[in-house]
Parts: C-alpha cells; structure tokens; sequence
C-alpha cells in the first residue's frame, strides 16, 4: 500500500533530515502542527518506512579513517547462489560502507574506508581472492566535491 504525504509530511521529512535531534515539539512547530499530532504523523511514516531511522553523520577522517575509494568488480558467475554469497561476505567487512549492484561491465561497486592505503591493498588482495572474482578496478579518491546523505526535498 502506498503513503500519500501531503505538505504537512513533506515539512516534518525536511525538518527531520535537516537536524534529526530537532525536538517534536519544534518540528511540530516548523510544521505548522501541534505536538500530538506531529508525533503522531512521524510514527506512522516510520511505520511505512518513508523514515528508515535516525544516526549520526560522523566525520572517518578524524576516526582514523584516512582512505576513501572505491572498487569496481566484475564476477565469473551471476548465478543467484554465486551473488548471495558475494553479498553475504560483503555486508560482514567493516570497511565496506555502501554496495550497489549495477547494469552493464560491473556488477558491483563498493565504496571503502580505510585507516590507510596498506590496509586498502590488503583488502583488494583479499577481495580479488573471494571466489567468483573475475577482477576488481580500484580507485582512490583525492578529495570530496559533495557529499550529500540527504533526500532532495524539491518536489515536481
């Protein structure tokens, strides 16, 4: 079943996204509501799962995590058994933060962290070594032009 938000759901996912620790009762202000209500209509989109949760944006730079890239891989097989176990094996790797499958020459791309470029080449070796690995590209970036976790809030 699908939600329908109207411009009162819309202020509540832009105040939310913009600071997620803003208080209901700010929230409910910003949204033109009283709390009860406000509150009310922030449970129900996270029972949709508009709202898919709440965290902290962390800085990895000041945690040790100096290494940004990514690793393009393409794999022997597309087999359904031979993509769960790829997949399984990389949502247990740490330094593995987003995974996407793609269209076309790569199957999947990962963006990495690590502490350093040794700990990044440790972790290709080992990536190149799973089974099902035909190759891996790799590519290290040197500095960040954007970097926007949000959802665009300009509706159409």
């Amino acid at each position: 079943m699908r939600f329908t938000l109207d411009a009162t759901d819309w202020k509540i996912l832009s105040g939310l996204q913009a600071d997620g620790r803003i208080t209901n009762v700010e929230l409910a202000k910003r949204a033109g509501l009283s709390a009860p209500p406000c509150l009310r209509r922030v449970r129900a989109l996270e029972e949709a799962g508009i709202i898919k949760g709440y965290r902290a944006l962390l800085d990895e730079k000041q945690l040790g995590y100096q290494v940004t890239c990514f690793a393009m891989v393409h794999l022997a097989s597309q087999a359904e058994t031979d993509l769960a176990q790829f997949e399984e094996r990389i949502r247990a790797w740490p330094l593995v933060r987003e995974c996407w499958t793609l269209s076309g020459d790569i199957d999947y791309i990962l963006k990495c962290v690590a502490p350093d470029l040794r700990a990044f080449q440790s972790f290709v070796l080992e990536l190149t070594g799973l089974p099902n690995v035909r190759n891996v590209r790799t590519a290290v970036t040197l500095d960040v032009v954007k970097d926007e976790p949000i959802v665009p809030m300009e509706r159409s």
